[in-house]
C-alpha cells in the first residue's frame, strides 16, 4: 500500500513512497472512489513514474496548470523509457518543453491543422535520441489516440538532443551564471517592449526554466549538426523575422557575456518561445 498525494482522474494519481520521495502511478481505475490520503492498492499499478529529483516534482505541478494529465503522464513515460532503458541523463527542462511540443502536436491534430516535421533526419549522428523517439511516438499515438506520423520522431529526438545532461552539475554552473543571464534576457525582452503578463505568464515562466538550465549544457554543446541547425534556423528567420531578430540579440549577447559558444539548438529554442511570447504569425 502507498498513500495518495493527489488524485489526477480515475487512472492515475500522485503518491507518496516515504523520504519525501513521490511518483506518479496508473492503472486502470486505479483511484476510483479514492481521496487524498487514502492507501492505494499496488496490484492495480500497471505504470510507475519516479519523481527522483526536486526539479522533476516541481515540475509536474507546472505543467498541470494548463497541460491535459494524460499529456503529462505520457511524457513521464517516454522519460522514464529514456532512463531505464539506456540510462539516459537529461535535464529536468525536458519535462517542460516536451509536454508542451506534445501538447500541441495533439492540438494540431485534432484541429486537422497538424503538419509534418520539417525538422532534417539527424539518425546517423544520434542513433540512442532516435531509438528513444521512435519509442516515445508509439507511447504518444496509444495514450492519446492518435496518430501522428513518423515525421514526429525527429521533433522528439530533438527534446533529447537538447536536454542532454547531468542535473547535479547543471545544479552547480546554475548557481552560478543564472543571475547574468536572466539580467540579459529581461532587459532584451524589455527593450522590445516583451513583459510577463497575465495572458503570457505561463510561455513566460517557461522560457525562464529553458534558460535555468543553460549553463549546465554549456559544455555539453554539439557542432556536428550545424547544417541542419542552419536549415532551420533560415526557415525560422524568414517565418518569424522578429522574433528571430529578438533572439538572436539574446543569443548573442548570452555568448559574449558567458565566452561561450552557444549550439545553434539554443538559438532555435529561443525562436520558439519568443514567437510565443509575442504572438507573431508565420509569414508564408
Amino acid at each position: 500500500m502507498v498513500e495518495i498525494a493527489q488524485i489526477f482522474n480515475n487512472n492515475s494519481a500522485l503518491v507518496n513512497l516515504g523520504n519525501q520521495k513521490q511518483a506518479i502511478v496508473k492503472g486502470k481505475g486505479i483511484a476510483f472512489n479514492k481521496s487524498k490520503g487514502s492507501n492505494l492498492d499496488t496490484n492495480k499499478i500497471e505504470k510507475l513514474f519516479y519523481l527522483n529529483t526536486k526539479g522533476s516534482q516541481e515540475n509536474l505541478f507546472f505543467l498541470m496548470k494548463d497541460i491535459p494529465i494524460d499529456v503529462v503522464t505520457t511524457t513521464y513515460e517516454i522519460i522514464d523509457y529514456a532512463k531505464q532503458k539506456f540510462n539516459y541523463d537529461v535535464l529536468d527542462f525536458v519535462y517542460i518543453t516536451l509536454s508542451d511540443h506534445i501538447f500541441g502536436s495533439y492540438q494540431r491534430f485534432l484541429s486537422d491543422t497538424y503538419h509534418e516535421s520539417l525538422v532534417p533526419d539527424m539518425s546517423n549522428q544520434y542513433t540512442t535520441e532516435y531509438l528513444i523517439a521512435s519509442h516515445g511516438l508509439d507511447v504518444i499515438n496509444n495514450n492519446l489516440e492518435i496518430t501522428l506520423p513518423e515525421s514526429e520522431i525527429k521533433s522528439i529526438a530533438l527534446h533529447f538532443i537538447n536536454a542532454r545532461g547531468e542535473e547535479k552539475r547543471a545544479n552547480h554552473l546554475k548557481k552560478n551564471g543564472m543571475m547574468n543571464i536572466n539580467k540579459i534576457v529581461k532587459r532584451v525582452l524589455t527593450e522590445n517592449n516583451i513583459f510577463r503578463k497575465e495572458e503570457n505568464g505561463n510561455y513566460y515562466d517557461r522560457f525562464m526554466i529553458h534558460l535555468q538550465y543553460l549553463t549546465g549544457r554549456l559544455d555539453d554543446q554539439n557542432e556536428d549538426n550545424e547544417e541542419f541547425n542552419q536549415k532551420l534556423e533560415d526557415e525560422m528567420k524568414t517565418s518569424y523575422p522578429r522574433s528571430f531578430k529578438i533572439a538572436d540579440e539574446i543569443y548573442d549577447q548570452l555568448q559574449n557575456k558567458l565566452a561561450k559558444k552557444l549550439s545553434g539548438s539554443e538559438l532555435l529554442y529561443f525562436i520558439i518561445h519568443i514567437q510565443r511570447l509575442t504572438k507573431e504569425k508565420t509569414i508564408k
